[in-house]
């Protein structure tokens, strides 16, 4: 009887063709050719003629008659179920967090709930846990961020809550939710608006929330999925507010899940902040937020006469200073605020007496300009502000802190493999670099407003010379006098100008550098070919040589741990490994590259390979990669690299979609040669790889070269003469 109830439960869960692809380790094109050949095949329950969604358990009973139902790994169904669930992913992952929270405050009620079957299951569940979110999130009540499913909701449920408390066993609580939700985001990456990890934890490092002494009572006015307060340490309460309901309750979850103490307090509620404050008394000593941008609809005419304008009602077009000193409200005399912020809210004239009103009671501290691609929308340099509610203390030195971490790296040598990357990407910056000068700079202007003066070891220099809040081009504090002019326009960059990293000399060894280059490009230059008929080969495929044991394939993915990853676009641009490993998330083994390896990009058509030498070798494979690990005793690397670039065979082994060509690796051609003579083709491929890095370097060095001498000869460092 519960066996029936348990296949009965999970009958109600559907699955993609991408989802019966991932179940059974293939491509999806092998899913649509089971459905042509294979008359028995599941017929679609559900989705559209074009994306047709298909029961989860008749396509595993399916491929498992078939025998092509792979050992699943247990993460990979329990996704699967998430994903189908008839009531919608978002309400199963509620769900899902419910249970996981009952499990690790609870694991004996989570026993005894789960020792029956699933209807009865379903009908005592719903107890245990209107206890276990009453004692964690407050009462019951419209505003309160997680309600108690019922009964009819949780009962489609419970075969994914019985597998996630299963995966949960052997992976932990945390990182089970943890990986449902990434993969949620992941999946539907236009619905939600992200705070990356290292601009995160930026942020939670300036206000003070990261790696000092516990305190304290955060607040995230608009939490979104959760990532700031995930990023503080040691809170004592967390406060957030979402407009978003899914959002919200997904976000509360989170925060129970991940809080290592269990007397710390996780207050998350619904609601339209600006327009219904869920914590009108809060007096917290941290605010971090990352607040919608552009709004227009945000309460202006309704809130004219709100208390919180201390500093001046915003006009219709400044919804972000509304959340600025919505912010500000809410700390206590002394707390600070750090907020992400559109660049246009520093130089808006709509918003410029707000700003001077700001600068003048010294609640404005510092304006941070970050690099393009530090989050959405990632081609904007976006700003953040560090805000201090005046009251707590003497009061602060009349200076603002204008810090600009946008400036891009100087181009590496040729054939190093570590060029600097280009900015405006997805997860492009160097969280690294930016974190050192940014806090080195806020540190030390924190300890110049104290009247301490400079300290070794503590984020500035080690005695002598300008303090690292003042560096030329990057950092500097400026007396709030200076900017309150007509505009009061707080935009870093016009109060930097671009460092001259030594005027002419720079520019003299930049041009060094690039004769030196243009005579090594000159020297790589491929001699010319005479005219000659096209070889005929006997030839093998790469899936061929894989089954005869001569490569191995892999595919990037998302491997957990520490480490950088070889991205798509550091193949693409042939710059070093520019990602990093997520810490969160079940345990899953990253692909590491190894010398020799050739990685190849699956998406985009473009005929793109990389051969892995020892400055790149341990970094994992990331998404959208294909890597082909050749038995140095049958395959030359560089030959193989050679020949997998050559234009008709990419045609040849690209498949098109609406938008995108993806590569089939294992269609790519080789010809059947001996090794010696894969060696001579080999060198001959090497060299043209270093020509092409050659060009590039030489290409960067020329473009720093003209912009330098534009910068020099209208600043006046350089003469015409």
């Amino acid at each position: 009887m519960e066996k029936a109830e348990r296949a009965a439960g999970a009958g109600a869960a559907e699955v993609t063709a991408a989802g019966i692809a991932r179940l059974a380790g293939v491509g999806r094109a092998a899913v649509s050719n089971w459905r042509r050949r294979h008359a028995d095949f599941p017929k679609p329950v559900g989705g559209t003629e074009t994306s047709p969604a298909f029961s989860l358990s008749e396509v595993e009973q399916w491929l498992r008659d078939q025998g092509k139902l792979a050992e699943v790994p247990l993460r990979e169904r329990v996704w699967q179920q998430l994903a189908g669930h008839p009531a919608g992913a978002v309400p199963a992952l509620v769900h899902t967090g419910c249970a996981l929270l009952l499990l690790r405050t609870g694991p004996a009620a989570w026993r005894e709930c789960a020792a029956v079957s699933d209807t009865r299951m379903a009908g005592v569940l719903p107890l245990a846990l209107d206890r276990l979110l009453a004692d964690r999130f407050g009462p019951a009540g419209p505003g309160r961020a997680v309600h108690t499913p019922g009964s009819a909701e949780l009962l489609p449920s419970v075969p994914l809550l019985r597998a996630a408390a299963e995966l949960a066993e052997s992976t932990g609580v945390p990182e089970t939710f943890e990986f449902l939700l990434g993969r949620q985001l992941d999946a539907n990456p236009r619905q939600y608006t992200l705070t990356p990890p290292g601009l995160a934890e930026l942020m939670a490092a300036l206000a003070g929330a990261r790696g000092g002494e516990g305190f304290r009572t955060v607040l995230d006015p608009a939490a979104g999925t959760g990532a700031l307060l995930r990023a503080v340490d040691g809170p004592a309460a967390l406060h957030a507010q979402e407009a978003d309901p899914d959002l919200a309750a997904l976000t509360a979850l989170r925060l129970a899940l991940h809080a290592d103490d269990a007397r710390t307090t996780v207050a998350a509620r619904t609601g339209d902040t600006l327009r219904a404050d869920a914590f009108p008394q809060l007096g917290a000593d941290i605010v971090l937020c990352h607040p919608p941008f552009n709004e227009r609809n945000w309460g202006h005419d309704e809130l004219a006469y709100d208390p919180r304008w201390e500093y001046g009602l915003p006009a219709r077009t400044e919804s972000e200073l509304a959340w600025v000193q919505h912010a500000l409200a809410r700390l206590r005399p002394g707390g600070t605020a750090v907020l992400l912020m559109p660049p246009a809210a520093a130089s808006r004239r709509s918003g410029r007496r707000i700003r001077a009103d700001l600068l003048r009671r010294g609640a404005l501290r510092a304006v941070v300009a970050l690099p393009a691609g530090a989050a959405p929308p990632y081609g904007i340099p976006l700003h953040l502000w560090v805000l201090r509610r005046p009251g707590g203390g003497p009061h602060p030195s009349p200076e603002l802190l204008l810090v600009d971490t946008a400036e891009p790296a100087e181009p590496s040598s040729t054939g190093s493999g570590a060029s600097a990357a280009p900015a405006g990407g997805r997860d492009r910056p160097d969280w690294q670099a930016v974190h050192g000068t940014v806090l080195d700079a806020w540190r030390s202007f924190e300890r110049k407003g104290e009247g301490k003066g400079e300290r070794k070891g503590e984020g500035g220099s080690e005695g002598g010379g300008a303090p690292a809040a003042d560096r030329p081009g990057v950092s500097r504090a400026v007396p709030v006098i200076e900017l309150l002019d007509d505009d009061v326009d707080l935009a870093p960059a016009r109060h930097l100008p671009p460092a001259t990293s030594g005027g002419p000399a720079e520019l003299v060894r930049v041009r060094e550098r690039l004769t030196e280059t243009l005579g090594l490009t000159a020297s790589l230059t491929p001699p010319p070919a005479p005219p000659g008929d096209p070889a005929h080969w006997p030839l093998t495929t790469i899936g061929e040589l894989a089954r005869a044991g001569a490569l191995r394939l892999r595919t990037g993915g998302s491997g957990t741990g520490t480490g950088p990853v070889l991205t798509e676009h550091d193949v693409l641009g042939s710059t070093a490994p520019s990602g990093s490993l997520s810490a969160d998330g079940p345990p899953e083994e990253p692909v590491l590259v190894e010398p020799g390896d050739v990685v190849v990009p699956v998406l985009g058509g473009g005929s793109v390979t990389r051969v892995v030498d020892a400055a790149t070798a341990g970094a994992a494979l990331g998404r959208n990669l294909q890597l082909l690990r050749p038995d140095p005793a049958a395959l030359d690397p560089w030959f193989l690299a050679g020949f997998l670039r050559g234009t008709a065979n990419n045609r040849q082994a690209s498949s098109y979609a609406s938008t995108a060509s993806r590569l089939d690796a294992r269609r790519l051609q080789l010809p059947r040669l001996p090794l010696a003579e894969q060696q001579r083709y080999g060198r001959r491929f090497r060299a043209l790889a270093e020509f092409e890095d050659a060009l590039r370097l030489t290409g960067r060095l020329g473009g720093q070269l003209v912009q330098g001498m534009y910068d020099g000869l209208t600043d006046g460092t350089v003469t015409p003469d």
